[in-house]
């Protein structure tokens, strides 16, 4: 073999060897439905925990219930609080009226306790439902859902902690939405475990678990979301019965994700927290 040969072979191994090299990288970098294992579970009172969860910086959980809507809240209308979240220290919550509300309502506490009002009016076609608040990692999007069978979930910036929205409390229009590939059912809570994934707990007959994978991270423009299902949430009691799924949050220094459900009939007194580590 010449030693022009020779060079000429070196470099088709070199190149093919750097094409696999990408090939690895890019097969790495598509990250695949995550797995989830189950590690433990505990129960929180239905009354102030039965609607939602989040993590404090402590590590101990923050319960949202119909017994937690403020009075002040209470008075003015607004009667179901939904899943909450928390990010940087900032609690946000979402509050939803009665059948005949023209509006939806986020609150944001500061981390000195300090709380600001941010209305929503309904748009055209827009459910008057406001299930959960999701923030995403950069405090900067808020996602939040309806009801029933949806094919979006909707993104506004997050009030407060985005400097595009009022400093005390205000006005909330809606930025880009993120259509999903496919419909859903009954989104209960959403929390992002990056700011390109969330994971999302269904009402669905199966009770899922959902993963939707975005294409970047939020930015106010609209997206299309990819939805895979995670796992169905335990449904075990010694009350039989229609089960309903509800709050989910993911505890990033633990590496923790909690998801709800509250038991049928007479049981439903004590809802239910599931623990998973995700499987490496």
């Amino acid at each position: 073999m010449t030693a022009h040969a020779t060079l000429h072979r070196a470099a088709v191994t070199l190149i093919a060897a750097a094409a696999l090299t990408v090939a690895g990288t890019a097969s790495a970098h598509a990250d695949p439905t995550q797995v989830w294992t189950r590690t433990g579970s505990t129960t929180v009172s239905s009354l102030t925990g039965g609607e939602g969860i989040a993590t404090k910086a402590d590590g101990s959980l923050l319960t949202r219930g119909l017994g937690s809507i403020p009075l002040r809240l209470r008075v003015a209308g607004w009667n179901h609080v939904g899943d909450p979240d928390i990010v940087n220290g900032y609690v946000y919550d979402a509050y939803q009226g009665g059948d005949d509300a023209t509006s939806k309502m986020f609150e944001v506490t500061t981390p000195s306790g300090k709380t600001y009002d941010y209305t929503h009016p309904l748009d055209a076609g827009e459910l008057l439902n406001n299930s959960f608040a999701a923030v995403s990692p950069d405090a900067q999007w808020l996602v939040e859902g309806e009801w029933g069978t949806v094919n979006r979930l909707q993104v506004f910036p997050a009030p407060l902690t985005n400097p595009s929205t009022p400093a005390t409390g205000g006005t909330l229009p809606q930025a880009g939405q993120i259509t999903l590939d496919h419909a859903v059912d009954d989104i209960q809570g959403c929390d992002f475990v990056s700011a390109t994934r969330l994971v999302c707990a269904s009402d669905d007959a199966a009770k899922d678990v959902l993963q939707v994978d975005l294409p970047h991270a939020l930015d106010g423009t609209a997206v299309t979301g990819q939805v895979s299902t995670l796992f169905q949430i335990p449904q075990s009691s010694v009350c039989s019965g229609t089960f309903e799924a509800e709050g989910v949050d993911y505890d990033v220094a633990a590496a923790t994700l909690r998801v709800e459900i509250v038991p049928p009939s007479v049981c439903e007194v004590a809802t239910t927290v599931y623990s998973y580590k995700p499987t490496s």
